[in-house]
């Protein structure tokens, strides 16, 4: 299974039991790291791919984490040292993916605080504490990788809040890679384009996604691989040089 000399290295990859989350886990495992991936709801979802990783030859774990849930990361912090000293034999670990997000499409004049908040929490709010909360148990050299999306600069109706968070997301990464340049942890952003999982799973409406696959100079919309594979390929030392920077995995969107 191991493609890569990694076998020491260990991702944390939150929202990893399903769609990008999941790709990114098993394309990382496959390059020889260790994983960790985080589920909310989804545990038997989460305990599949920690199966498949492991029925191939990798280590895998997965641990529950709700990033709505500010005052949940330190007491989620003790529980990955934890599993790093059973499981690796490790104070600390290499790469952190911020993948866990939520979207919903609403509407500008539609949102409520209600909405509004959840999506702050989740996509924003818990991003910034979660990875500063864990910064001291990451290995200086360290890589940070921020999921965004193509929203963040497309402007479609429905997701104002959604993209507009993606953006400061991003904004966010810089900031994150200036404080600590010190320890040489890099942070970038990879930003999905059409990918198949956020356009409604395909149980969207078929003439929206033809519309946008033809947007796109690939002309397909892409897939949840198509990210998993590119952010496998980030984490390892052939970027050592990429730091603060937004990558769009889109196959050349022209939204």
């Amino acid at each position: 299974m191991n493609t890569e000399n990694q076998t020491s290295k260990v991702a944390l990859v939150t929202g990893g039991s399903r769609g990008i989350g999941r790709s990114i886990a098993l394309n990382a495992a496959k390059r020889g790291i260790g994983v960790i991936l985080t589920y909310n709801t989804h545990a038997e979802e989460g305990e599949s791919v920690v199966a498949e990783i492991n029925r191939n030859g990798g280590k895998a774990v997965a641990l529950k984490l709700d990033s709505a849930k500010v005052g949940s990361f330190a007491e989620f912090s003790e529980q990955l040292l934890q599993v790093l000293k059973n499981e690796w034999n490790r104070e600390n670990f290499d790469y952190l993916v911020n993948n866990a997000g939520i979207a919903q499409r609403t509407r500008i004049q539609d949102t409520t605080e209600a909405i509004f908040d959840q999506l702050v929490t989740v996509n924003f709010k818990g991003v910034f504490f979660l990875t500063q909360t864990l910064i001291p148990l990451i290995v200086d050299g360290g890589h940070i990788i921020n999921i965004s999306s193509a929203l963040a600069r497309a402007v479609f109706p429905g997701v104002a809040v959604y993209g507009s968070l993606k953006a400061a997301l991003e904004g966010l990464t810089r900031y994150f890679a200036r404080e600590y340049a010190d320890r040489k942890i890099r942070v970038n952003t990879v930003a999905p384009g059409a990918i198949d999982t956020e356009f409604g799973g395909g149980k969207g409406d078929e003439n929206q996604r033809k519309q946008i696959a033809g947007m796109t100079a690939l002309g397909r919309l892409g897939e949840a691989e198509d990210v998993g594979l590119f952010v496998a390929s980030l984490l390892s030392d052939d970027s050592r040089f990429v730091n603060a920077q937004r990558i769009e995995v889109g196959g050349g969107s022209f939204f």
